[in-house]
């Protein structure tokens, strides 16, 4: 299927999961490109990486048989290369992005405005760029950015954000309405952009996983478990059984978190506060005793290299395991009050629609793609232990509305309550954690974690004498922004931060 029918020359990686990589030419990116994009595969992520002689751009790719990670080497002058997001629409902003880093431009691009440069630094310089000054930018005059219009009798703007009125990170979104139907949004993030891909050359390796837990605080275990299994497989390292035991206990009550937390605000959305009141509760409990057991109630550095920070004992297990039976009972209780409720099905049901179509031409990912048709689920579609023995049952709907993508996230935190409990019941016995020697050379590893919002991508390269490289961290957030931008139309703009809620995409994790 796909990439693999072009018989390149890729060489598999050490990672637990089926992970490719291999350089192509020019002729071979598009043909990879395009073998992917007719059976159906998925782009991950596309990024570019300056190796100092020259530079490159690279992408990855999920089909049936796992990620193909390939780069095409450019021509440090040219700096060009054959653009996809004709093939795969999610890779309009990442070539974007790319431009602004590294200079890399995308031949055939129709969309050539800056991304993640506001201003901040000159239009020339490249912040990714080797051979780049790491002294303090003074920042440019500011220049409107080009939003595109809709004009006609009655059509008229609402610009909303960069700041808003209140504690979520900045993104400014432009709406084109008549009367209260929106006709357009368009969104321009970046605004919460700090250098994280810059700052990863400066750290030793074996230090990474704290910068990658920052990427997106409410996905620390899924970015941190992904950098460590792009480093183990790079170094050529497994860790411990019980360590990747207890790394998926802690990704899953990741993923029960942050559905207790977007259930009550979606609640709240939609005007029962008691929702709210309910969810908040449950997930404070939820954060207290994952401090307890972790040292952190996000979990934060929890995942670390060669296994995990902190061990989980017969009393402390005991108390995760009735922890998993009390929320679900009340869990349960509070999806049969959101069901019933007419005033709160009246706002979740046909509002904010991603047809099975729409979803899949637009390579929406995650848990929003699980609401609208799409099936896929790393630890379903590509189970990596110790998922390959615990046959995680896949969540889904085809209505692809808030009311779907609510009941997604029912169905998701009642599994994972389940999944809690067979790993808490089968943890194995032995060391929590391996002793992991500095990396001594170059080598590349790369990371594929389902996270709770999606998947998660860490490709990792490791130059002379172990240091990094270049670490990209990828949030499914890239793809599934510019579909939110077609979940609204028709609808009214009141209904925009029921909607945006309804998928709760990470500013943070997008803007590195």
């Amino acid at each position: 299927m796909g990439i693999t029918r072009l018989h390149l020359p890729f060489a598999r990686l050490g990672a637990p999961l089926p992970i490719w990589h291999s350089a192509v030419d020019r002729g071979q990116w598009l043909a990879a490109a395009g073998s992917v994009a007719q059976s159906g595969g998925r782009l991950v992520a596309l990024w570019g990486t300056d190796r100092g002689e020259a530079l490159a751009v690279c992408a990855a790719y999920a089909v049936e048989t796992g990620l193909y990670w390939v780069e095409l080497g450019i021509d440090a002058q040219a700096a060009r290369y054959p653009g996809i997001a004709h093939l795969f629409a999610c890779a309009d902003r990442m070539q974007r992005a790319t431009f602004d880093l590294l200079g890399i431009a995308a031949e055939g691009a129709q969309d050539q405005r800056p991304w993640l440069n506001h201003g901040a630094w000159p239009p020339q310089h490249r912040p990714l760029r080797l051979g780049e000054a790491d002294a303090a930018i003074a920042p440019q005059a500011l220049q409107d950015y080009p939003f595109v219009r809709v004009e006609g009798d009655g059509v008229h703007e609402i610009p909303v954000g960069p700041v808003h009125a209140g504690i979520i990170e900045p993104g400014h979104f432009r709406f084109s309405v008549v009367g209260e139907k929106v006709l357009r949004l368009e969104e321009r993030l970046g605004y919460a952009h700090k250098g994280i891909e810059r700052r990863f050359r400066d750290l030793p390796a074996l230090e990474g996983h704290r910068l990658a837990g920052r990427v997106s605080g409410d996905s620390t275990v899924a970015f941190a478990w992904a950098y460590c299994m792009a480093l183990e497989s790079a170094l050529g390292c497994d860790p411990p059984a019980r360590a990747t035991w207890l790394r998926a206990l802690m990704l899953e009550r990741e993923r029960v978190a942050n559905h207790l937390n977007d259930l009550g605000f979606l609640g709240n959305d939609a005007a029962l506060g008691f929702g709210l009141a309910q969810f908040s509760r449950l997930r404070e409990d939820w954060l207290r005793l994952s401090g307890e057991a972790f040292g952190h109630r996000l979990m934060m550095d929890g995942v670390v290299p060669g296994g995990v920070a902190a061990d989980v004992d017969g009393p402390l297990r005991e108390r995760l395991l009735r922890q998993c039976d009390a929320i679900e009972a009340e869990v349960r209780a509070l999806e049969g009050i959101y069901e019933s409720h007419a005033g709160l099905q009246d706002r979740f049901a046909t509002t904010g629609v991603v047809s099975p179509e729409l979803a899949l031409r637009l390579g929406l990912t995650g848990l929003a793609a699980r609401a609208s048709g799409q099936s896929m689920d790393l630890r379903c579609d590509q189970p990596w232990p110790p998922y390959a023995g615990l046959q995680v049952r896949r969540a889904g709907h085809r209505n692809g509305d808030v009311a779907a993508r609510v009941a997604v996230r029912f169905q998701e935190t009642l599994e994972s309550l389940r999944l809690l409990r067979l790993l808490c019941d089968g943890l194995p016995a032995g060391a929590a954690r391996r002793p992991v020697a500095p990396p001594a050379g170059p080598a590349v590893g790369a990371g594929w974690v389902e996270g709770w919002r999606g998947e998660v991508l860490v490709a990792l390269e490791l130059g002379p004498g172990g240091a990094v490289r270049r670490c990209h961290c990828h949030d499914p957030s890239w793809q599934n922004w510019p579909v939110l931008e077609h979940a609204v139309i028709g609808n009214i703009v009141p209904d925009f931060p029921l909607i945006n809620k309804s998928f709760n995409l990470s500013y943070s994790g997008h803007d590195l």
